[in-house]
């Protein structure tokens, strides 16, 4: 059995390190190269950068923070935010990074992953599904063109909802669409996603623990591995990720940023509650 992976993660705004509740109400909380040679030290599995205000003028200031982070660490690196084209993926790995996480333009067109996927392989394409509970008021923005191609009809959503389901947002939470969050992951993993970042919107920065449900039901449709993230507030938490949520990793922000707890305190806990772990 592999072995499960602690995964940091860094939002990061205009090079400086920011957390918040649900995407909004950001504080600093570091400076990003320090943070990662921080986590390196400890024993993280993998770093998370997500470049939240990743407009194209602002683009070098991430690849700066990369080439910084790759020269100094050496835990696999994922970069998302703002990708856009080939060339994007192309400068972030050029910069250093081992992976990159797509979420709007997967939405815009999926078959974005494919290309990507089929120039530098699956290994390297995450997709970031950032999903939220459907309501019977969740409205679908402006209608995307690509719902009504009949190969990908059944990802869509009908509201109200008949039973539980998780919908999609993009642009960093700004934007809802009415795409079934299980059913995409199972789409992204056929056009070529080599990972699933999964991230709930009703749970990110609660502290209230992860979406488990969510979580479990696309790890079990899925055969790439899933990371669970959005609600770590203790390590009870990131347990229930892997055993009940049967997640591959669980992302954590706020519990190590401000070290409430450390990753090799998180890795010992896991370990003695019989999670296979890397030491």
């Amino acid at each position: 059995m592999l072995a499960k992976r602690i995964i940091p993660c860094l939002d990061v705004k205009e090079g400086r390190v920011v957390k918040g509740i649900s995407f909004i109400n950001l504080r600093d909380a570091g400076d990003p190269v320090e943070n990662a040679i921080f986590y390196d030290r400890q024993g993280a599995d993998e770093l998370v950068f997500l470049d939240i205000t990743a407009s194209h003028e602002k683009r070098k200031i991430i690849l700066n923070v990369v080439e910084k982070t790759a020269n100094d660490v050496f835990m696999p690196l994922t970069v998302g935010g703002g990708i856009k084209t080939i060339d994007d993926i192309r400068d972030l790995l050029n910069a250093g990074c081992d992976k990159v996480s797509i979420n709007t333009t997967a939405v815009k067109d999926p078959y974005f992953i494919s290309r990507a996927a089929e120039k530098f392989g699956s290994q390297c394409i995450v997709v970031a599904i950032d999903a939220k509970q459907v309501v019977d008021n969740m409205s679908e923005a402006t209608g995307e063109a690509w719902a009504d191609e009949p190969s990908l009809r059944d990802v869509c959503i009908e509201v109200p909802a008949t039973e539980l389901s998780w919908a999609i947002s993009t642009h960093g939470g700004r934007k809802m669409k009415l795409i079934n969050a299980v059913n995409w992951s199972k789409k992204m993993e056929e056009l070529g996603a080599g990972e699933i970042l999964l991230t709930s919107m009703d749970k990110d920065g609660t502290k209230d623990g992860y979406d488990l449900k969510l979580t479990k039901a696309i790890s079990e449709v899925v055969s790439i591995p899933v990371i669970a993230s959005g609600g770590a507030g203790n390590l009870e938490h990131l347990y229930e990720g892997f055993v009940y949520g049967m997640a591959d990793a669980v992302l954590a922000a706020s519990i190590f940023h401000y070290r409430e707890f450390t990753i090799r305190e998180a890795k010992k806990y896991l370990r003695d509650r019989g999670v296979i772990v890397r030491l």
